[in-house]
């Protein structure tokens, strides 16, 4: 005989096994007076097998005679049905980094000739898209600015606003002078908009984060041939003040620092750089002439393995990057994540939903059952799901540790949440 132990979650609820609605398997009991409230047919309903539910001091309720397993497999006593919900992909931000320097002439052609496909790509995958661009913007390509002749980039229209690299409803050129060493540091300074980054600044740009939406995943794309002077692990996590390579400037906080607010959690990172080898990070790889980039930019592979993003080599020249392209694209599609609160689909036989009898799962290499919670305040590190009204209920919503597991299933290949009806609901 099996005694288990239902949780408080605000108020007393007992689901234990499955049933339908002539013949309840279960029973709710607020308190002791709810059961002797019984109907005479829930009375005979426990005389007949249901398992029995009682009310002690200390513990809201002890079911008896149930089943250790309670997942709901195709031989349960119930009669379940599950429709698949329909499920929103959320939008994606891409933000581009392209060093300025004059022997980055033929990779900026490269993404001024191709920007406007691969926005074509993503697209083209059902994926609300934005583009951030953060480089040297002229119509001109060679320009000389106080620090030297630097090659610029000007983003054709569809994808930019009009024919002078203007911004677009998915497009954003924040003008900075991205410097061979320093992408990284332009980066979170011109996020921040802190001292020596603003627009004024020589190594500064406009603000770009409001173009950013808070739901959207992220991959940034980094094309030099250079190596960083920040790490990886500042990247990240640098606390914020005085730029470490700099003292005239001052970086914000790294992107997975809390007081971005999950800004770029789960964010990803992919370049075109000059790397030459899969195994040692300090071997630059070589062009067809047999020179080779000024380094291989072992951080941004640090960054590429470590956020689980693609890179292509520069000294392959114009032939990596349709390749490049379509790599970025598939794996902003694969990093993108699903909303994790779905309409309840109409039950399969056209009935009036009964709330007590819905179950959810997540389908991916694997077949989840989640159990319900009474709300999001009841969500506990192991997951669970809850209506958005418990008395009207039109949607379900994923607590976050569920929800992140079926995004990691859908960053695995593919995922589904599927609506189960006809089985009492287990609980969470």
């Amino acid at each position: 005989m099996l005694r288990s132990t239902v949780p408080t979650i605000g108020v007393l609820c007992l689901v234990a096994a499955c049933g339908d609605a002539s013949t309840p398997r279960a029973f709710v009991a607020r308190d002791a007076a709810s059961l002797d409230a019984m109907t005479a047919r829930d009375a005979a309903a426990v005389d007949a097998g249901a398992p029995e539910v009682i009310v002690a001091p200390d513990v809201q309720a002890v079911v008896r005679d149930v089943p250790e397993d309670l997942s709901l497999a195709p031989d349960a006593a119930c009669s379940r049905t599950g429709v698949e919900a329909r499920v929103e992909r959320l939008p994606v931000d891409i933000i581009w980094i392209v060093d300025n320097s004059i022997s980055m002439a033929p990779a900026i052609d490269q993404v001024i000739r191709g920007l406007n496909d691969f926005a074509g790509l993503i697209g083209s995958r059902g994926l609300d898209y934005r583009v951030v661009m953060l480089s040297l913007r002229n119509a001109q390509r060679n320009v000389t600015v106080p620090e030297g002749r630097r090659y610029a980039v000007c983003i054709p229209a569809p994808l930019a606003g009009d024919a002078r690299c203007g911004n677009g409803p998915r497009f954003l050129h924040s003008s900075v002078d991205v410097r061979s060493t320093q992408p990284l540091e332009q980066i979170l300074g011109t996020l921040g908009q802190t001292m020596g980054y603003t627009a004024a600044d020589p190594r500064g740009g406009e603000a770009w984060r409001g173009f950013l939406r808070p739901e959207a995943s992220k991959t940034f794309v980094v094309v030099t041939d250079d190596q960083s002077r920040l790490s990886a692990d500042q990247f990240e996590t640098f606390r914020g003040g005085t730029n470490p390579n700099s003292r005239t400037f001052d970086l914000p906080p790294g992107l997975l620092d809390p007081s971005w607010g999950g800004l770029f959690t789960g964010y990803a990172f992919t370049g075109i750089y000059g790397w030459g080898s899969e195994t040692n990070p300090d071997v630059r790889c070589m062009f067809p002439d047999g020179t080779s980039p000024s380094a291989a930019g072992s951080v941004y592979t640090t960054l590429v393995h470590r956020r689980g993003g693609v890179r292509a080599r520069l000294c392959d020249g114009a032939a990596a990057w349709a390749p490049f392209f379509e790599r970025i694209a598939t794996a902003v599609e694969r990093s993108s994540r699903i909303a994790c609160d779905v309409a309840i689909p109409v039950p399969p036989d056209g009935s009036v939903l009964d709330p007590r009898l819905v179950n959810v799962v997540v389908r991916g290499t694997a077949e989840t059952l989640i159990g319900k919670v009474a709300n999001a305040a009841a969500c506990r590190p192991t997951g669970g799901w809850y209506y958005d009204d418990e008395a009207h209920p039109t949607r379900v919503n994923l607590c976050p540790a569920s929800c992140e597991r079926a995004n990691e299933e859908l960053r695995s290949g593919s995922a589904a949440i599927e609506v189960q009806f006809g089985c009492i609901t287990i609980p969470g």
